[in-house]
């Protein structure tokens, strides 16, 4: 008789203790969403990483060197088939190179410099960039081709 006032042993009793018990505080972290938006960035990336990469278009004659490990950042100086002189995307005039080229420069002289020439470029305006970086003190510089089975630059030099 006793037992049914206190609620401890009758089975409707620990079936009410048991749902209390099984709706507490779900600590379990749920991935799947972060999952899915990870996923997603990563395409993002990998469709604007090479849309990224395009700069002043140039028809770069093919050689068998191989690509140079090096420094991270080089400045690329662009000579187009017309012999218009580019540092990375920006057109500049033949005389004003060696002065853009010292503000572009993060390490001064020490910055490696990648020369692309197109291969329909004169090849004296190639040689007379090349030689003007020279003596402004750049001693860093190299040759941009590209491979001759593959379609990837390899700086040479």
């Amino acid at each position: 008789m006793g037992m049914g006032v206190a609620g401890g042993g009758s089975p409707a009793g620990s079936r009410r203790r048991r749902r209390r018990h099984a709706r507490g505080v779900m600590s379990e972290i749920n991935v799947t969403p972060m999952v899915d938006v990870m996923l997603v960035l990563l395409i993002i990336f990998m469709v604007a990483a090479p849309l990224l990469t395009v700069g002043v278009p140039i028809d770069l004659p093919e050689t068998a060197a191989r690509p140079m490990e090096g420094q991270t950042d080089p400045i690329n100086i662009s000579v187009d088939a017309a012999g218009k002189v580019f540092i990375q995307d920006s057109e500049i005039s033949y005389e004003e190179l060696v002065p853009k080229l010292m503000a572009v420069a993060k390490n001064g002289v020490e910055d490696r410099i990648y020369v692309r020439g197109d291969k329909a470029a004169d090849y004296g305006m190639v040689m007379r960039v090349m030689a003007r970086i020279s003596a402004a003190g750049f001693k860093k510089i190299g040759l941009i081709t590209q491979e001759e089975q593959g379609t990837a630059a390899a700086p040479s030099g």
